[in-house]
């Protein structure tokens, strides 16, 4: 792809930026990222939907690899050469993170930098090898023709993770604890910024001694910050805009309706009208009465109010005719947090490790085999079967108390998602979204601003920009009659019966 001039205005300006911070991009000896004042070493990169934001990211770690600054291996960090720098591309959830990688682009989930794993000294061992730093070791688990089947795909695709994915190990098997990371990385390129609380940045300065945010200044900011995003403490010298929207995009609906949402003068009404004028035209817009029940089993339907929320999942459950007191398989569930006492920190690391996040989606696979364990599988994750000690807690309409479908001593706490808020949509994305519209003119009715916006705005972008290829605009508060069933059969691997994470 050409790049757009403020896209090349906008390397420029990053280039500048990395050569104050003591960074040589013409590759000789003695680069020294320098630790000064870090409201110096923080810039952030700022665009909306369509504007270009990930080319810049993708072409910048280019720019990187050809100056001799290496991605850092997240997974197992060895000693780096005197004198060599390191980035890391990283984004707040799994979900963000398998984005990228999809286009090519390799991340890692904050959590992965902020943390650090401990290996069992075998995986030292085979990791020194497979980099020349040592002879071939000798080890029980592995003989000789395994070790040889592992250096053989190392020396064609440089990757532990994935030489030991050819002999049917798993990086972390080797992981007996986690710890802080203590020695400081280079370069940390956050996508998603948008999501990022100020605790986050400050741990994240801990680590880099040079922050690139990658953010858009359209979505909605995290709820404890009252409507104010990390990078708006930036001095404007410090944030880089892309406002062109690329071609390729032009003929997107999406972005054309992002655009028109954008303008001042816009109103709730105008753009409602323009939602229905593009689906006469565009089937990729639908504007539909009542919501699909198929479509929840895979992606939520987006709204804003709590209430709205409940009720949809209600009549989700209804629809397919689930009663009450069970849960089945295929139902979609989102991460609410976990509840585990302070003792457990490394085994609450090691669930995050997984995809458990706050937010993180997954499905219902069935029961454990031990008492209020659920086996599930996380969406986006590396390693998505997972059986875990859960708490589901179904909430029902005019009930102030949620029914407990799963009920562990302590783990991690689960609600249903067959719909989601906005809010906790954000970072994510699905191939068809449905949108509640009436909690969107409720916001617009309500008046609200965020951060010199109407919050019906904000909203209503979040929302349309989650579909990747097909919007549902949901006019009513009805739900139609299921036209299939639920199931789990499309997503777990033939061998259903391993779960390896019991907790």
């Amino acid at each position: 792809m050409e790049l757009s001039l403020d896209q090349k205005e906008c390397l420029s300006k990053l280039k500048e930026f990395l050569n104050v911070s003591g960074l040589n991009f013409k590759g000789s000896v003695g680069n020294d990222l320098q630790a000064i004042s870090f409201k110096e070493n923080m810039v952030a990169v700022l665009g909306y939907a369509g504007s270009g934001k990930t080319e810049v990211l993708r072409v910048l770690v280019e720019t990187l690899e050809n100056s001799d600054v290496n991605s850092v291996n997240i997974d197992f960090e060895t000693k780096r050469k005197e004198g060599m720098r390191c980035y890391a591309i990283l984004a707040p959830t799994n979900k963000a993170v398998s984005v990228l990688k999809t286009l090519g682009v390799r991340a890692t989930t904050l959590h992965r930098v902020l943390y650090s794993p401990l290996y069992d000294p075998n995986y030292e061992k085979i990791s020194d090898w497979l980099q020349g730093l040592s002879a071939k070791p000798s080890l029980d688990a592995f003989n000789d023709k395994k070790l040889e089947n592992i250096k053989t795909f190392f020396s064609n695709h440089p990757s532990i993770p994935g030489a030991l994915a050819s002999v049917g190990v798993r990086t972390s098997d080797f992981i007996i604890g986690w710890k802080r990371r203590e020695n400081p990385l280079d370069i940390g390129i956050v996508d998603e910024s948008s999501m990022l609380t100020q605790t986050q940045v400050e741990d994240l300065k801990k680590i880099f001694r040079v922050l690139i945010l990658f953010g858009d200044p359209g979505q909605l900011s995290p709820v404890e910050q009252s409507g104010r995003m990390v990078f708006h403490e930036l001095s404007d010298k410090k944030k880089f805009l892309l406002t062109k929207i690329h071609r390729q995009s032009q003929d997107n609906p999406i972005i054309q309706l992002t655009n028109f949402l954008r303008k001042s003068q816009t109103t709730y009404e105008d753009f409602n009208e323009r939602i229905k004028n593009l689906s006469k035209i565009d089937n990729r817009i639908v504007v539909s009465s009542s919501v699909c029940p198929d479509l929840m089993c895979r992606s939520p339907v987006l709204v804003w109010r709590n209430q709205t929320r409940i009720r949809l999942i209600s009549a989700f459950r209804k629809a397919f005719d689930i009663p009450d007191n069970l849960l089945i398989t295929g139902e979609p569930l989102i991460c609410d947090g976990i509840e585990l006492p302070s003792k457990y920190r490394k085994k609450r690391i090691d669930l995050e490790d997984r995809g458990l996040i706050k937010g993180a989606q997954a499905i219902y696979i069935g029961k454990g085999k031990k008492s209020g364990f659920c086996k599930l599988f996380v969406v986006g994750a590396s390693e998505p079967n997972i059986s875990v000690a859960s708490i589901v807690q179904m909430e029902r309409t005019g009930q102030q108390t949620p029914n407990i479908l799963s009920a562990a001593g302590m783990g991690v706490l689960f609600v249903h998602g067959a719909a989601t808020t906005i809010h906790k949509a954000q970072g994510s994305q699905w191939p068809e979204v449905q949108v509640f519209s009436p909690d969107i003119e409720a916001s617009a009715k309500s008046g609200l601003i965020e951060s010199d916006i109407p919050l019906w705005k904000r909203l209503a972008y979040v929302a349309i920009t989650r579909a990747q290829e097909k919007l549902f605009w949901v006019t009513n508060y009805r739900i139609a009659n299921a036209k299939g069933s639920i199931r789990a059969s499309d997503l777990v691997s033939s061998n259903v019966s391993k779960f390896e994470c019991e907790t």
